[in-house]
């Protein structure tokens, strides 16, 4: 499901997406909505980066046209799609967050793409999630799963070295 949100301090709406819905429409939909996905990224990317005065790319539409049909000669595709990866890079970088890892692109994109589509859409919807705010009569998006585990209730705990244990 996606969320539709805004960017803090502008008109610009981004959406929170699955990442499955990335990574598997474009084969059902045999890839019309990955091109549509493509240029909507990419226009989000434009309108953060412009919100943050950084240039996070200009036209979409060139993004857009280098996938297709320029898939055809190959070269603008693979262009278009370190460009892009670049982008939602920077853009991490910007949100101050830990932004995804251009090898673990590289190595997606050469033994299966799909999976590098939603691991893009999930390094954008942490971004999302942090710097935009959900539409007036939306709900927010849910919670990013957290990168740490709950910590313990405070009867499970054992002291740490150097500490005497409670009496019981």
């Amino acid at each position: 499901m996606a969320y539709e949100m805004k960017i803090r301090g502008t008109g610009s709406e981004v959406k929170v997406r699955s990442p499955w819905a990335a990574a598997l429409l474009p084969l059902i939909t045999l890839g019309i909505y990955h091109l549509v996905w493509w240029y909507r990224i990419n226009r989000e990317l434009r309108d953060y980066g412009q919100a943050k005065g950084y240039d996070l790319g200009q036209n979409p539409t060139n993004s857009l046209l280098a996938l297709f049909p320029g898939a055809l000669i190959v070269v603008p595709a693979l262009i278009t799609y370190w460009r892009g990866t670049k982008r939602v890079m920077q853009a991490s970088g910007l949100a101050g967050r830990v932004p995804l890892n251009g090898w673990i692109a590289i190595i997606l994109y050469l033994l299966l793409s799909p999976a590098l589509w939603a691991y893009i859409q999930v390094s954008l919807n942490d971004i999302w999630r942090q710097e935009a705010e959900a539409l007036p009569g939306q709900e927010p998006p849910p919670p990013s799963p957290s990168e740490m585990p709950p910590p313990l209730p405070a009867d499970q705990q054992t002291p740490a070295s150097g500490e005497s244990a409670p009496p019981s």
